[in-house]
Parts: C-alpha cells; sequence; structure tokens
C-alpha cells in the first residue's frame, strides 16, 4: 500500500489460486486495502474472532465448504460484507450463497479492478449504519455496526462481560471487538479511548 495513503481496511482472502490471491493483493494494496490471505476457512474464523475485518473475499470451492464457512461468520457476528467468488458457480450456489449471508456472488475468471469496485461498494453500504458513531475517529477506519454498538456500552461504562450478556456475545467475541475498535483508534487501553472521545467537548479546569 502506498505509504501516504490511509488503509481503508483490512480485506480477508481465501483463494486456493495463487496468482489470483497475488492479482487481488496488489490491487487491493494500489487502493489502500491491506490484504490478509488465509489459506483455508478455519484459519480466517480464527483471525476473525479477534479482528474485524472490513470486507471478506471468499471463494467457494466445488465441494461447496465455503457455505460453512460463511454461515460460522454470520452467527459469530462478523458484521463485515462478505463477498463470494467461484469458478464454477451457478444460480443454485449463488443464490445459497445470498441466503447464507454473502452480500455478492462473483463468478471468476474476474478483473481485479471490478472486484475493488464492487468491495468499494459493499463496505460502502455496510459504513453508514455506524456514521453516527464514528464521527470521533475522523481519519481512521470506520467502525462496524456492531463496534459502534460495543464502543457504546464501553462508554456507558459497562464491562466486557456485562457487555457480552447485553449484547448476547461470549466475552472473547467481545474482547475481539474491543480489540478492533482500539486498534482504529490508535489507543492504547480503553480508559485511552474514552479520553479521546470525551476530549472532543469541552476542555476540563484544573
Amino acid at each position: 500500500m502506498p505509504g501516504n495513503m490511509l488503509s481503508k481496511g483490512e480485506v480477508f482472502v481465501i483463494d486456493t489460486d495463487a496468482a489470483s490471491r497475488e492479482q487481488l493483493s496488489m490491487a487491493l494494496q494500489q487502493n489502500a486495502y491491506d490484504v490478509i490471505c488465509f489459506a483455508d476457512g478455519a484459519s480466517l474464523l480464527s483471525e476473525a474472532k479477534a479482528r474485524m475485518p472490513a470486507c471478506v473475499l471468499l471463494e467457494m470451492p466445488p465441494d461447496r465448504s465455503g457455505l460453512d464457512v460463511l454461515k460460522r461468520l454470520r452467527e459469530e457476528n462478523c458484521m463485515a460484507p462478505v463477498l463470494v467468488t467461484s469458478a464454477n458457480g451457478s444460480i443454485a450456489m449463488a443464490v445459497d450463497a445470498i441466503k447464507s449471508g454473502a452480500f455478492d456472488f462473483i463468478e471468476k475468471p474476474f478483473r481485479t479492478h471490478d472486484i475493488v469496485e464492487r468491495i468499494d461498494a459493499a463496505i460502502d453500504e455496510f459504513v453508514p449504519r455506524a456514521s453516527n458513531r464514528q464521527r470521533w475517529l475522523t481519519g481512521c477506519e470506520p467502525l462496524t455496526e456492531r463496534e459502534g454498538d460495543v464502543l457504546g456500552h464501553l462508554a456507558d461504562g459497562l464491562t466486557n462481560k456485562e457487555i457480552a450478556r447485553r449484547m448476547h456475545l461470549s466475552a472473547r467475541t467481545v474482547e475481539g471487538y474491543r480489540a478492533s475498535i482500539l486498534r482504529k483508534a490508535g489507543a492504547k487501553n480503553v480508559t485511552d479511548l474514552l479520553r479521546r472521545i470525551f476530549g472532543q467537548g469541552p476542555a476540563h479546569q484544573g
């Protein structure tokens, strides 16, 4: 990614073809995205618990195992848009993917600049939901809707366990959202994060 460009967020990519991965990575990095490639769905799911991507690009293999990955991402409250790609796609597969939570279905072969445009569009559609909660993050990565909810509870002084109960999530999932918020804000800890939020108001006396 060019050094003078602000990152637009991380894109998780699963693609079995090394050449496709290389082309996608280069195109996305040139368009200010950070790219993390995964060899399989299990490693992507593990990483998605710890950090929130801006978008997921998921190849659908012939055995359709990608549907399981897609469903798991939704079950674990990954709010990022998921774009499914397939070299042997069918209308039935596209319908199944959309029903399972995919934002878009893209047949291979595709042109990388088309993929970048569709990723931009998918992220733009997700971002407005959290826009009212992210004004304090001007110049930083936008928060997802779930991250905005977690941030609101943190600002109310709730603990991870209390937030988990309130949002019907596991404490570990909440920790992942919190870590992602801190990373996006460039804050060292929650105290630093809250100081940045509330420090936007009138200066404190003293």
